[in-house]
């Protein structure tokens, strides 16, 4: 029978019934995932082989756990079968990654994520049949590269060559209507929400008229969006 070390209040069956998720790999990603669900509320377990990551979580997370994820046995002894969302943040180990996810898929799962530390790793996850490959440093890096190009205050890569970003207005914008810059015609973007200084978000319409103070977020084709956060 494989030792576990569990740190927790409770037993991992319960959470596995709540609205939790899995976190399997506790480095700075999978710890940080963690602590983010745990802050909106969510339930988490967390396992990791590394007694120093789980000791650094004891209670911080729902229920913290030192196991090996590539036995069968133990994953089954902490339930995670019965989990719908499991996050496999494993990245210094790719063999331990894969083998983690192949239990996983053969769980049934119904929402899996894995994280891969290069591309023919996430190649074999996905030819495994994950639903989520994440490429935290590769995608954090085609991030700033957007933000280091333009005047972006931030910027997010909906997929399918879409983006949001989030700007100070142009100077040619500023004292006109949305409908008179003419953004969509123009740039072929749009600025669907608007943000004036010290204020709230909100949503757009044609009448709403741009101040410099103001912060817009613009919607569009990564290209084009890009190209608009440059153009003063």
């Amino acid at each position: 029978m494989a030792k576990l070390h569990i740190f927790s209040k409770g037993e991992t069956e319960r959470v596995a019934q709540a609205d939790s998720v899995a976190v399997i790999g506790l480095g700075r990603f999978g710890s940080s995932l963690a602590l983010e669900l745990m802050a909106n509320g969510t339930e988490v377990l967390g396992i990791d082989e590394n007694e120093e990551s789980v000791q650094e979580l004891n209670g911080r997370l729902t229920h913290v756990v030192q196991a090996d994820s590539t036995k069968e046995e133990v994953l089954r002894q902490l339930s995670v079968p019965e989990f719908d969302r499991v996050v496999v943040a494993i990245g210094s180990d790719v063999q331990a990654s894969i083998l983690t996810t192949s239990l996983l898929l053969r769980f049934g799962i119904k929402h899996l994520w894995a994280k891969a530390v290069s591309q023919a790793h996430g190649t074999i996850l996905e030819q495994l049949g994950v639903q989520h490959v994440i490429y935290p440093e590769s995608d954090m890096g085609r991030r700033v590269a957007h933000l280091v190009r333009g005047s972006m205050q931030d910027y997010l890569d909906i997929g399918d060559d879409f983006s949001l970003v989030k700007m100070a207005p142009p100077a040619h914008m500023v004292g006109k209507s949305l409908g008179q810059s003419e953004a969509r015609s123009r740039f072929g973007v749009t600025i669907v929400a608007i943000k004036p200084a010290g204020g709230r978000w909100d949503y757009t319409s044609a009448d709403t008229i741009v101040s410099a103070t103001d912060t817009i977020l613009v919607a569009g084709a990564t290209e084009k969006a890009e190209s608009f956060s440059q153009f003063r």
